[in-house]
């Protein structure tokens, strides 16, 4: 880049900078006329510069700002290799196609084979298994922590099974240590879905870098973002490999976007039933995706990224206001508690109605948003209860449920969370206790 061009570009930043400060102030939060979100972006100008960068830049897929990320968000986990993708929900595909290569042999994960998770969650940790046609089966999970009932793992498990693929439910790390052990004892892939979860640690030690896959999301709400994004990452240079053939096209050649012959041996190499010397560079290995980021979004990843261990501190300090704020509604609701030996970087506060309350989820979700305090189902609830499973329902085939889903059920009926986002102020969480003080007031 030449002096005049990095001139030119100082100077369009500052105009940037000051457009930010003039046009993207938020405004002052008013009780009772001001949403208080469950999420949202916190940004500045450093997210708008960089988004700026590349756009003069116009090199649309992935560059240097990927790249970038990628390392970055690697040294900060402490794992060797990250793969970004343009979601979340590309990045559980990508984690659970990667074990369906043959290039893994006996451990490579084919139609019929069986994945243990749970209902309660996100459709996408699910989707996947259920698209290649393996076979999930549903395990309940425990309350207050509503993550996997680790004592049901084993009656879980079949000669089929190959997999365990889990999320960290609304940043609350899974008992790592006792499906870590179940999936060693009994020689299964591991795949956490981290995505609800960027920033936790069990043990001292990050979540989504013990499995043999982690996976992130950077939408909007989440821990940080992209707008759209996700990651892919894992310790395992194998895995790595079959990662990105995946994410590009299912290709066999793991040039980066821009570069060729990364490997010397571009046209001198017989794959399959190609001809000698064909070009590898469309050498197909994999029936795979284009399901790679942007320039764009790892910009506005970089900067996003700088900030993240205050979002995570922002979060806990949220989180535990209302813990102790609601506690004297613990007879009424069922509130969250950590995972022994988790240091949770939060995504939401998750209140369970009790049955014996005296009211319903309905009537106090009803009152938090008629007050402007949005609320949130646990995803789906029950997932095997919803439409898309209808089909399968009627076959009776496709999946299966290992003893009885209560717990879920009870989630499905009863559960909801609030926000703990950086962009909350004290104002905020103040304003949010004070809604549910009037509705438990009303019912004294």
């Amino acid at each position: 880049m030449t002096q005049q061009e990095q001139k030119a570009r100082k100077e369009i930043f500052k105009k940037v900078s000051a457009y930010y400060r003039k046009f993207h102030k938020k405004p002052a939060f008013r009780p009772g006329e001001t949403f208080v979100n469950y999420g949202g972006r916190v940004y500045d100008e450093k997210e708008l510069i960089n988004l700026t960068d590349t756009a003069l830049d116009f090199w649309l897929t992935s560059g240097r700002y990927c790249a970038e990320f990628e390392r970055r968000l690697g040294a900060y986990l402490g794992v060797k290799h990250v793969s970004l993708v343009n979601s979340g929900s590309s990045a559980n595909l990508i984690a659970f196609m990667a074990l369906t290569s043959p290039k893994l042999g006996k451990r490579q994960i084919k139609p019929g084979d069986e994945v243990i998770t749970v209902a309660a969650g996100f459709p996408t940790t699910v989707t996947p298994i259920i698209q290649y046609g393996a076979v999930p089966v549903f395990v309940d999970v425990a309350l207050p922590s509503y993550n996997i009932d680790c004592s049901q793992l084993e009656k879980a498990r079949s000669r089929k099974t190959k997999a365990v693929m889990l999320a960290h439910t609304l940043g609350n790390p899974f008992d790592i240590a006792k499906v870590k052990k179940f999936c060693d004892r009994h020689g299964l892939w591991l795949i956490e879905d981290n995505c609800d979860a960027l920033g936790s640690k069990y043990g001292g030690k990050f979540t989504g870098t013990f499995g043999d896959i982690g996976t992130s999301s950077f939408y909007p709400p989440h821990h940080m973002t992209m707008g759209e994004g996700g990651a892919v990452y894992t310790n395992d240079p194998l895995l790595k490999r079959l990662i990105e053939s995946f994410r590009d096209w299912g290709r066999d050649c793991w040039c980066p976007s821009g570069h060729d012959n990364t490997c010397h041996a571009r046209f001198t190499r017989k794959y399959g039933e190609l001809p000698l010397g064909y070009d590898h560079k469309y050498v197909y290995s994999h029936f795979g995706y284009n399901l790679k980021a942007t320039e764009m979004q790892a910009a506005v990843g970089l900067a996003q990224l700088k900030k993240f261990p205050r979002f995570v501190e922002a979060r806990r300090k949220n989180w535990a206001y209302l813990r102790k704020a609601l506690e004297k509604y613990s007879d009424k609701l069922i509130l969250p508690e950590p995972t022994p030996k988790a240091a949770p970087s939060w995504f939401g506060f998750l209140l369970t109605v009790r049955e014996d309350a005296g009211f319903t989820r309905e009537q106090l979700v009803a009152h938090l948003e008629k007050n402007k305090v949005q609320t949130r189902m646990l995803f789906a609830g029950n997932l095997i209860k919803h439409p898309c499973f209808d089909e399968l329902r009627r076959s009776g085939k496709g999946y299966r449920v290992s003893g009885r889903l209560t717990n879920t059920d009870a989630i499905l009926d009863r559960t909801f969370w609030i926000g703990v986002y950086p962009g909350m102020t004290r104002g905020m969480l103040v304003y949010m206790v004070s809604v549910f003080d009037a509705f438990f007031g009303e019912r004294a």
